[in-house]
């Protein structure tokens, strides 16, 4: 009697299965957009109403969209250490060291969310807490500001300087040279990281404000860059090319 291999009934021919080289594209690839979707969501919804109002921590601010801010920072940081975890046995082939400084970078940029994250939790813990007579607003509100003016510069340091060191010039690079995906695709982190590191110099130089047009303008090819590349790796995975000869696919 002959086995044969099941068979797609839309295409009537045998279902391969997953490699674990498309596994780890396609992880990467969803690791990625979890960081864009959460990143987002807090910067630019979630945390508004506590980053745009000098007085919150003396008013009735809505907590809950905070907390979940918070809440999605821990989770961009998990995907941010995982896109790096995720890669490196990949990258770890003809790049070791780069690809170590990657891991590292990812990490570092973590780390400043994490701070960001603790200023906006102490923020709300302080208005639910000690929030109270007309004596006290004016003290609250000074160390209020700190706390927000901190949480703005871990964005600085973090995802405005350290992104792009690592997502565009470290792993622009690797991905460029091993012909992972488009080598043109990977230009744009070539171009994108510089272009990052340059304007988040400026901004801590104070030569330009933080969120001007000049650095949205500035981080455009970097954010089409990690855009393109997380959708790509989900959509096709890596190309074949002599970083992936000879896997060993389970």
């Amino acid at each position: 009697m002959t086995i044969t291999a099941p068979t797609d009934v839309t295409k009537g021919s045998p279902r391969a299965p997953m490699s674990s080289l498309r596994k780890s594209a396609l992880l990467v690839g969803i690791l990625f957009v979890i960081t864009y979707i959460t990143a987002i969501a807090a910067k630019f919804w979630l945390y508004q109403p506590l980053l745009g109002n000098p007085a919150y921590v003396v008013g009735d601010g809505p907590d809950t969209l905070a907390l979940w801010g918070a809440f999605a920072e821990v989770i961009l940081i998990i995907a941010n250490i995982g896109t790096a975890v995720a890669l490196f046995p990949v990258l770890r082939r003809r790049y070791p060291g780069l690809a170590l400084g990657f891991v590292t970078a990812r990490v570092m940029e973590s780390v400043f969310i994490a701070v960001g994250i603790l200023s906006i939790l102490t923020v709300v813990t302080l208005r639910q807490d000690f929030a109270g007579g007309a004596t006290e607003n004016g003290a609250l509100v000074t160390v209020g500001h700190a706390f927000v003016t901190l949480q703005e510069w871990t964005f600085q340091l973090g995802p405005g300087f350290v992104v792009g060191v690592g997502n565009g010039i470290l792993l622009g690079y690797m991905l460029y040279r091993s012909n992972l995906v488009p080598r043109g695709m990977a230009i744009l982190g070539l171009v994108g990281g510089p272009l990052v590191c340059i304007s988040g110099a400026a901004v801590i130089l104070g030569v330009i404000d933080g969120g001007s047009a000049v650095q949205t303008l500035a981080c455009m090819p970097e954010f089409f860059w990690e855009l393109s590349l997380g959708i790509y790796l989900i959509v096709k995975g890596f190309k074949p090319s002599a970083i992936t000869a000879g896997t060993v696919d389970a």
